[in-house]
């Protein structure tokens, strides 16, 4: 979603344990001109009790799209992704597997868990915050999403 198209915010949630790649994530949505608020949790774990607005995420907004990396501490990203898709309120949420395997079984896994795209995160940076964009303009300015999915 650019600023000249649309002027209503996406919710994104971002799933990311490496700091860099999660501050990456944030540039490129500024740089490209999309308009999302980006929410960022560590961890599977983090990123359920962001869903089901436990605690300190009592009052946040649902996600219109997940970003998550797989490989991180306590929850792993497949293991959140079974978790989403496995309940109502949540698994029509579009997740995109944005992480650095390029592991043939785990794109495979991801698909079979209910992921909605896999992106491999390239190593060099600007193609990185080219592929953050090329997101934000498939899923916010090409893509029709339900306008009112929330519970």
């Amino acid at each position: 979603m650019r600023e000249s198209r649309n002027p209503h915010f996406v919710e994104i949630l971002l799933l990311e344990d490496e700091p860099s790649d999660a501050y990456l994530v944030k540039m490129a949505l500024k740089e490209g001109k999309i308009l999302a608020h980006l929410h960022h949790v560590e961890d599977g774990r983090e990123g359920l009790d962001f869903l089901n607005k436990t605690e300190k995420y009592a009052d946040v907004p649902r996600p219109d799209l997940i970003l998550l990396d797989l490989n991180m501490p306590r929850m792993n990203g497949c293991e959140f992704l079974a978790a989403i898709k496995a309940d109502e309120r949540f698994k029509g949420i579009p997740v995109v597997v944005l992480t650095t395997s390029d592991v043939e079984k785990d794109v495979i896994y991801s698909y079979q868990l209910g992921a909605t795209s896999y992106i491999t995160k390239p190593v060099d940076m600007p193609q990185f915050i080219k592929a953050i964009q090329l997101i934000g303009d498939y899923w916010f300015s090409l893509v029709r999403l339900p306008q009112d999915c929330k519970p």
